[in-house]
């Protein structure tokens, strides 16, 4: 997807990045003004029905969450043959990016676990 590419009422303004069952969109929702997290199911993958039962079951999932260190989901969508959720954005450094700057203090580390063990106890 390229910049000024819409999916439904969203505008695609800059990758984020990928992963194994997506890719990751910066986009803006002119309806409530706000940029939001798009991630795309690619098309090589969308072929399959069992993959997009996967990615279904994600959005699901995800709805039905509700925690501080969890995004939320906004909507889901399906346009000319492109699965794609619509999620919160969240600003910040990645985790990668920051320990390339070296290792993280033991308070962090420990801070940064309670965090993620506390919303995977969510999910």
């Amino acid at each position: 997807m390229t910049p000024g590419t819409h999916l439904g009422p969203y505008e695609i303004l800059a990758p984020i990045g990928a992963g194994g069952m997506g890719e990751v969109y910066r986009a803006h929702d002119p309806r409530l003004g706000r940029d939001v997290a798009i991630k795309v199911l690619p098309s090589r993958l969308s072929a399959s029905p069992e993959v997009r039962a996967r990615f279904e079951r994600e959005a699901r999932a995800i709805s039905h969450l509700n925690h501080p260190h969890i995004c939320t989901l906004h909507d889901i969508g399906h346009l000319d043959g492109t699965d794609y959720l619509v999620m919160e954005l969240l600003e910040g450094e990645t985790l990668a990016h920051r320990l390339e700057k070296g290792p993280l203090p033991l308070a962090d580390v420990l801070r940064h676990g309670v965090e993620i063990a506390s919303a995977l106890g969510v999910a």
